[in-house]
């Protein structure tokens, strides 16, 4: 029965792309769940089209949308996370940033977003039940379905299936049109670059502070793989993992007995994500895995959920963080270099947890392209810089030079925190930015 539905609903790329019409609006799964065929076929009738609308969210360096947005008269791209990619066609004007946080995006798709013609992702092959799985890429999947007026996937047999959770597959009957795809095979991180010093002191404070039956959240990059191969070897036991992005270090995790999830609240025994970057070993151990359970963004950044399991640990990377203990972690100045994401959503959910910390992790300085070395631990943020997490939510605050832990902490203290962690040649001067905004008192320390 559902192979013959499936039939009647098939059509080609080029076909699904020809439904697309001036002023459209069309949203595009997350990440992995990002359309190719269709969206090479769309972007060659750009000379065709005007004021087409494309929401999407995280971009990869990949030969996905590179031409699709040729041009702000044809398509214009609302991206709730940006990648290196986006960035550029940001700069160029035609791509444009959504403000979100993650555990809000499903309720703003339904509520706040007041036309969307087409949804479109690739999807794993149809079960013998007419279900296609979302794979490694659920975040809003589900709620963008519900919300189009048409749905069209692209089938990939490089997408996992992955069972369990929420929300985390589509029936052939909320399907309006499929396309079998060429396959391509699915976008792998680069190999991460060997942990620096910096890296390495940072992950050891952070270890520090994780006991046995903690539950993690790690993000993407050097520190969190770091961390997850420090953990594996520090005897800890019966970690959980509720996260927004599934890592390649959790496998590991998993594989070493260390992470059982057996001591969680939600989801005991499994590990609770939203969607998955990493390499084909990762894509293949997700698989069918019953320990997977794939959850929409509304469950996995929910605070509340969160909070619900005891000693949350939640990891974050950030840019900035001024003397006021403000945090930047999504712009460089006014420009959008990627976005606000699940920080927030994890910080708070750490806070309510009983027995959890948020660490927002920065190397102290950093070196721009003059090779002038500048401190990330700023009197003031710079301008333009968009605040991602308040100072009201900070807890730990860590560099190569130590962690600090903010919360509930007046301003004088805060500053003389933050500047205890600051590259030791900086801190002078902050002291006499701190005294200059009414921030530091005659008796606080000075011995920086």
């Amino acid at each position: 029965m559902y192979q013959d539905l499936y039939k009647q609903k098939l059509l080609s790329a080029g076909q699904a792309a020809d439904l697309i019409k001036p002023g459209d609006v069309l949203m595009y799964a997350t990440f992995l769940g990002r359309p190719v065929d269709f969206d090479n076929e769309l972007a060659a009738r750009a000379d065709e089209l005007t004021d087409v609308q494309v929401y999407c969210c995280g971009g990869m360096p990949a030969p996905i949308m590179q031409t699709s947005l040729m041009g702000r008269e044809h398509f214009t791209c609302n991206n709730w996370f940006f990648g290196s990619q986006d960035r550029q066609r940001h700069d160029q004007g035609n791509m444009f940033y959504c403000p979100i946080q993650f555990s809000q995006l499903q309720d703003v798709i339904a509520d706040y977003l007041i036309k969307l013609d087409y949804y479109v992702q690739q999807v794993s092959p149809m079960d013998r039940y007419g279900y296609f799985s979302f794979g490694p890429a659920n975040t809003y999947s589900f709620e963008g379905c519900m919300k189009a007026d048409r749905v069209i996937l692209e089938v990939n047999e490089n997408i996992p299936r992955v069972p369990g959770g929420s929300e985390d597959a589509i029936h052939i009957s909320m399907v309006d049109h499929i396309i079998e795809g060429s396959n391509t095979p699915l976008y792998e991180l680069p190999s991460t670059k060997e942990a620096n010093e910096a890296d390495q002191a940072m992950a050891r404070l952070i270890l520090e502070e994780i006991e046995d039956r903690s539950c993690l959240q790690l993000g993407i990059g050097v520190l969190p793989n770091l961390l997850g191969e420090l953990i594996c070897d520090a005897g800890l036991k019966d970690l959980g993992i509720h996260t927004e992005m599934y890592t390649e270090s959790m496998t590991r995790l998993f594989q070493e007995g260390v992470a059982t999830g057996l001591y969680k609240t939600t989801d005991r025994g499994k590990i609770a994500f939203s969607f998955a970057l990493g390499s084909r070993k990762t894509y293949d151990f997700m698989h069918q895995n019953p320990l997977m359970a794939s959850h929409c963004g509304r469950y996995t950044n929910n605070p509340q959920l969160i909070a619900l399991n005891d000693r949350v640990v939640a990891i974050n990377n950030v840019v900035q963080v001024d003397l006021f203990s403000q945090i930047c972690s999504e712009s460089a100045g006014p420009r959008q270099v990627s976005g606000t994401g699940g920080q927030l959503d994890f910080i708070t959910g750490a806070w309510y947890s009983k027995g959890g910390k948020s660490f927002l992790c920065l190397t102290s300085t950093y070196t721009d392209k003059e090779g002038e070395v500048h401190s990330r631990i700023t009197p003031i943020l710079t301008p333009g810089s968009i605040v991602t997490t308040p100072r009201t939510a900070v807890d730990f605050v860590v560099t190569e030079y130590g962690k600090v832990r903010l919360k509930g902490k007046p301003t004088w203290e805060r500053a003389e925190l933050l500047i205890s962690i600051a590259h030791p040649r900086f801190r002078d001067e902050l002291v006499r930015e701190a005294d200059r905004l009414k921030v530091w008192r005659p008796t606080n320390r000075n011995d920086n």
